[in-house]
C-alpha cells in the first residue's frame, strides 16, 4: 500500500508540490552543487589569470598543433614541442627584458617628475645619466651602518619581494602546465562544459566564441600592433642616438594602447628634446620616424584583424583595460575587456530572445 501511495503522489495527473520528496531532493541537490561550484571557483580564483592566458594561448596555437600532429602523428610530442618553444624562445626572453627595463623606466619617470620645468624634463629625457650605487661605498663599516639603519625595512621588503616572486613563479608553472594541457585536452574540456552548462548550446557557443575572440584580439590584434609600433620606435631611438632607447621603446608599447594619441605621447617629447639639446638633424629624423610609427597602427591593425578581430570600439577597449586594472590589478588589463565583451554579447542575446517571444 505504501508503494501505491508513493506512485499516486508522483503521478503526472496530480500537481507536484514543493513538499514532494523528489522536488525537495532536487532543490537540495541544486543548492549543494551551487555551493560546491562556488567553492571550486574560489579555489581557482588565485590563479585565474595564468589559466585564462593558457587557454587563449592554446586557442591561438591549435591550428599549428594540428598541422604538426598530422606530420609527426604524436599529439603529446607536438604539444611538448610547442610548450618548449613558448617557454624558451618567447616567454623567458620577454620576461627578462620586461623586468630589466621596467626598473629603468621607473627611474626615468622619477627623474622626469623631479624636473623643475618642461624644458628641464625634455633635457632630462635626452640625458644618459643613470642612478645607481657606488661599489667603493660598500666597505664593511658602511654595510653595518646600513643594516643598523634599514635592517627591519629591508627584511620586510625582502619578505614582500620573496612572496611576490613565489606567486609569480607559481603562476608561470600553472601557465605552462595549463598551456600544455589545453593543447592536448582543450576541446574535450569544452565539450564537457557544453554538456553540463545550464545554457542552451547556441548561447554557450556564442559566449565561447567571444572568449576566443577577445583572446585572439588582445594577444594578436592589440598586442602585436603595440609591439610593432614599439619595435619601429625603438629603431628610431637607436638611429637618432636617443639615450635609453630600449626603455623608451617599452614605454611606447604601452602608450600605443591609448586611442588617438598613442605612441605620439613618447616620440613627440623625444623629438622636442633632441631639438632643445642642439641636434636638429636627429630631431627631423625622429619626427619622420615618429610619423611612420603612428601610421604603422593604421597599416597593421587591418592586417591583424583578419586573424584576430576584436569587435569593440577602441575607446571602450581602453576604458575597459583601465577599469580592469583598477578593479583586479595588472591582470585586469585582460579581464576588463573580456567582461565588457561578454556583457555586450549577453545583452544582444537577451534582446534577440525578447524579440522572438514578442513575435
Amino acid at each position: 500500500m505504501s508503494e501505491q501511495r508513493a506512485i499516486r503522489q508522483l503521478s503526472p495527473r496530480e500537481p507536484i508540490t514543493p513538499s514532494t520528496p523528489a522536488v525537495r531532493e532536487g532543490n537540495a541537490l541544486r543548492w549543494l552543487v551551487g555551493g560546491l561550484t562556488l567553492a571550486a571557483a574560489a579555489a581557482l580564483v588565485p590563479f585565474w589569470a595564468p589559466l585564462m592566458l593558457a587557454a587563449w594561448g592554446a586557442l591561438i596555437a591549435w591550428p599549428l598543433q594540428e598541422r604538426l600532429t598530422k606530420s609527426l602523428r604524436r599529439s603529446k610530442l607536438t604539444a611538448a614541442l610547442l610548450t618548449g618553444l613558448l617557454v624558451f624562445a618567447i616567454l623567458l626572453p620577454v620576461a627578462v627584458a620586461t623586468l630589466s627595463l621596467s626598473g629603468n623606466a621607473i627611474a626615468l619617470g622619477q627623474r622626469l617628475i623631479e624636473s623643475k620645468s618642461g624644458e628641464d624634463a625634455l633635457k632630462t629625457l635626452m640625458s644618459s645619466d643613470a642612478t645607481g650605487f657606488n661599489l667603493k661605498q660598500l666597505d664593511p663599516q658602511h654595510v653595518l651602518d646600513l643594516i643598523r639603519k634599514h635592517g627591519a625595512t629591508a627584511l620586510g621588503a625582502a619578505r614582500t619581494i620573496f612572496g611576490a616572486a613565489s606567486v609569480a613563479l607559481l603562476g608561470l608553472v600553472i601557465f605552462v602546465a595549463g598551456f600544455y594541457t589545453f593543447l592536448l585536452e582543450g576541446k574535450q574540456a569544452r565539450d564537457w562544459l557544453l554538456e553540463r552548462s545550464p545554457l542552451s548550446h547556441a548561447h554557450f557557443h556564442r559566449l565561447a566564441n567571444v572568449f576566443a575572440e577577445v583572446g585572439r584580439g588582445m594577444l594578436v590584434g592589440v598586442g602585436l600592433t603595440a609591439l610593432s609600433q614599439a619595435a619601429v620606435a625603438t629603431i628610431g631611438f637607436l638611429v637618432t642616438g636617443v639615450p635609453q632607447a630600449l626603455v623608451l621603446g617599452l614605454v611606447t608599447m604601452f602608450a600605443s594602447l591609448i586611442p588617438s594619441v598613442g605612441s605620439a605621447l613618447v616620440w613627440i617629447p623625444v623629438t622636442a628634446g633632441l631639438a632643445l639639446t642642439g641636434r636638429p638633424g636627429a630631431a627631423v629624423a625622429m619626427l619622420v620616424i615618429g610619423l611612420f610609427v603612428s601610421v604603422v597602427d593604421n597599416l597593421l591593425r587591418p592586417l591583424f584583424a583578419r586573424y584576430a578581430e576584436l569587435r569593440m570600439h577602441s575607446l571602450v577597449l581602453f576604458v575597459a583595460m583601465l577599469g580592469g586594472i583598477v578593479l583586479f590589478g595588472t591582470w585586469g588589463l585582460l579581464l576588463g575587456p573580456l567582461l565588457v565583451r561578454w556583457a555586450s554579447e549577453g545583452l544582444t542575446m537577451l534582446r534577440e530572445q525578447r524579440l522572438e517571444l514578442s513575435e
